[in-house]
């Protein structure tokens, strides 16, 4: 059965819905900062899979539109990326992109080591490495695809399925760890809570979306799509391809930080919605067309990774980030939120930590460095890492 490209943008939007909708309800989803497109889109596939056993027959989807939207959602992580504002992370941010790259090669030695335990290719060792919990669902699928073209089958489903274990161990260990460092070490912070919400009030967000924002912002995603496929072809006659998304993500790089030379902005909000939108839909696209029947036989191995990279990540957090970055209540709240980061996501690192400032006190340094390393650092690493596991030769 095939589903119109037309008719996939529609179930993907009732999905979001959906997955919503059970979050609302079910308080154990909205605790964990899982996803709306991650509920509703495993929902969708779980009834995509049940149809196929009954029927013998497949359920295939047209994600032409989501290719886009996957080149879209990395165009504005680049449009985003503004080096005045990186620069304000100073020497903090520095430390922190030095344990990032630690960690990145470590998550994926650690990925390739549980699947030569199990006699499967190193490929789907760096998949169930940094390019699914240090990347997420977005990077998870993009590398996927690229997986899947390569002629690793189930790679992209097996991303999933890691990025959905880190995304739920990454909300469950990360504010434990911080806060028994906080305890250990009889940490507290100086700064009342209540002036980081003020912060946070106060910035961006009350700016409001206008038409020609929302103009100016599609004009430059499509500059940056276009652009990055020219980019993209000129280095494949060089022998050096990416994958697409990755130079559309250095193209808004380059372009927002032009346009920052001649004083010329583009609107945050209206970037950070098409952002939004983007990724819901890619997601939602994605997880509810996965042939979940082909994990059926990974059960073993997924659960053997997913514990491999909580310890790798718990280790470092604590060793590592927490004595490198000072040994104080940043560094403690710092550690939480990297491990949310390093596993999930963004917003799972920013749960983490909003929880520990609610309890002991506000953490400034915390609030700098952790959004602008996931926000920016944490995928242009992740990405050259990748080309350097890469460029090994042993897939």
């Amino acid at each position: 059965m095939e589903i119109s490209v037309t008719q996939t943008l529609i179930i993907s939007i009732l999905v979001l819905y959906v997955g919503s909708f059970l979050i609302d309800h079910l308080r154990w989803l909205s605790k964990y900062n899982i996803p709306s497109a991650v509920v509703g889109g495993i929902l969708c596939s779980l009834i995509v899979a049940i149809y196929y056993t009954v029927t013998g027959r497949e359920i295939t989807f047209d994600l032409s539109l989501r290719d886009l939207l996957l080149l879209v959602f990395f165009s504005t992580i680049g449009l985003s990326a503004k080096l005045r504002t990186l620069a304000d992370g100073g020497i903090a941010l520095g430390k922190m992109l030095l344990i990032s790259i630690l960690f990145l090669v470590l998550q994926n030695v650690a990925g390739i080591s549980v699947a030569a335990l199990f006699g499967f290719n190193s490929g789907y060792g760096l998949m169930a490495g940094s390019i699914s919990f240090a990347g997420g669902f977005g990077t998870a699928i993009s590398w996927g695809e690229v997986a899947r073209e390569a002629g690793l089958h189930g790679a992209t489903e097996a991303g999933i399925a890691c990025a959905t274990f880190g995304l739920i161990a990454g909300g469950l260990i990360g504010g434990p760890l911080a806060e028994y460092l906080i305890q250990k070490n009889r940490l507290n912070g100086e700064i009342e809570p209540e002036s980081l919400e003020n912060e946070t009030e106060s910035g961006t967000s009350s700016i409001p979306v206008t038409i020609e924002g929302m103009l100016g912002t599609i004009l430059a995603l499509a500059i940056c799509v276009s652009a990055g496929d020219v980019v993209n072809q000129w280095l494949h006659t060089k022998g050096l391809g990416l994958p697409g998304f990755l130079t559309a993500l250095f193209v808004g790089i380059v372009l927002t930080n032009t346009l920052d030379l001649f004083q010329k902005e583009l609107h945050s909000n209206a970037i950070r919605l098409c952002g939004d939108i983007s990724l819901e839909l890619f997601l939602s696209m994605s997880l509810m067309s996965m042939q979940l029947w082909t994990l059926a036989s990974s059960v073993g191995p997924l659960l053997t990774v997913v514990v491999a990279q909580i310890l790798v990540m718990a280790l470092i957090a604590y060793h590592i980030v927490f004595r490198f970055m000072g040994r104080n209540y940043d560094a403690a709240v710092m550690s939480g939120g990297f491990i949310g980061l390093g596993l999930g996501a963004t917003p799972v690192a920013m749960a983490n930590m909003n929880a520990l400032v609610k309890k002991y006190g506000a953490s400034p340094q915390a609030f700098l460095v952790i959004p602008l390393m996931g926000a920016f650092f944490i995928d242009i690493a992740n990405a050259m890492i990748l080309r350097l596991f890469l460029s090994l030769h042993i897939y």
